[in-house]
């Protein structure tokens, strides 16, 4: 391979590590309690280790601003809680979060007024803001949760290469089929359970062992272009439901990690998993088109060109393994 081809391959890696460092795609959340004589305001946002990206609620009576709030972390987010004294109601009030025009994160807002009534709003970067009413949808927002897990499957980047991986490495529709309802029904399964409470696994291993599983994907699929027998094309379906068990974990923090309402969470469970599926299957339509165009648009298309998706895979895997491994033993 010559040096162009090498250049070549190395910025489509920088491009990949950047996209990678600059897009979080778990949600934050705010949670307001209304009492008769004070306000308890509960932060979540997403982090590695102590280092989150630039979020701030803030409320246009100022008490974000003029109070001190009790910080900590848990390795996955960062937490701010406010308790205020104060008389004032919350409704009509503008929740503004400061920042997330700038990501592509999305806020889940829970207020509880004194009289019991709720309120639950999603908050995203293209609308950052929102009046409290009493009036507004105090629902479950059905449509919200689907979008999260369309948007948590389409922006995880891990879980796509990962299903990418299997895309390559099988061949035949029907054995792709079972390979990727084994994938959806294992992590189906450790998502319940995981949401649910029925099973408890720290977030940072899953998602270095998540790594481990793409990076093992790549060498099988380097293994199999040279021409070897490989576990993961004999039995495709067997390696699916193993990981897809770990990826079940992952898609669970993405939940577990906001701290839901514990009486949402079987139907945002449903509906999160729902749209968790609908996007897998708009990715896997969209690179089975392109596979398609590209085959027919260059049918004398390099044979060192089907290397980089293996090595591109194996190498970002990599880079979130050990960088992973360092919230584990660094948090």
């Amino acid at each position: 391979m010559n040096k162009l081809r090498k250049g070549f391959i190395l910025i489509v890696f920088q491009l990949l590590f950047q996209w990678a460092e600059a897009h979080e795609i778990r949600p934050a959340y705010l949670e307001i309690r209304e009492y008769p004589n004070r306000v308890e305001i509960f932060w979540k946002q997403p982090a590695s280790g102590e280092t989150g990206i630039y979020l701030t609620p803030v409320l246009t009576s100022g008490w974000l601003t003029d109070s001190t709030s009790d910080n900590s972390s848990t390795g996955a987010a960062l937490i701010r809680q406010w308790k205020i004294k104060t008389k004032k109601t919350i409704a009509g009030q503008t929740i503004t979060i400061d920042g997330l025009k700038n990501t592509i994160t999305d806020v889940l807002v829970k207020i509880i007024f004194s009289d019991g009534t709720s309120v639950t709003r999603i908050i995203r970067p293209s609308d950052p803001s929102f009046v409290i009413s009493k009036s507004q949808q105090s629902a479950l927002p059905v449509l919200d949760y689907l979008r999260l897990g369309i948007e948590h499957i389409l922006f995880g980047i891990d879980h796509l290469l990962f299903v990418l991986a299997l895309i390559l490495i099988v061949k035949g529709k029907r054995r792709l089929l079972k390979t990727i309802t084994a994938f959806t029904l294992a992590h189906s399964i450790t998502l319940a359970a995981a949401t649910l409470g029925w099973v408890h696994i720290p977030s940072a291993p899953v998602e270095a062992v998540i790594a481990l599983s793409i990076i093992f994907l790549a060498v099988e699929l380097v293994h199999y272009y040279q021409g070897k027998k490989v576990f993961s094309r004999q039995y495709p379906w067997v390696v699916a439901f193993i990981f897809g068990l770990l990826h079940g974990f992952g898609f669970a923090g993405a939940l577990a990690n906001v701290g839901l309402p514990p009486n949402d969470i079987p139907l945002t469970l449903f509906l999160f998993n729902v749209g968790v599926e609908t996007g897998q299957i708009i990715f896997i339509f969209a690179v089975m088109l392109v596979i398609w165009v590209l085959r027919n648009a260059l049918k004398n298309m390099p044979s060192w060109m089907r290397w980089i998706p293996p090595y591109a895979i194996g190498c970002m895997a990599a880079f979130w393994f050990f960088q992973r491994l360092t919230i584990i033993y660094f948090p």
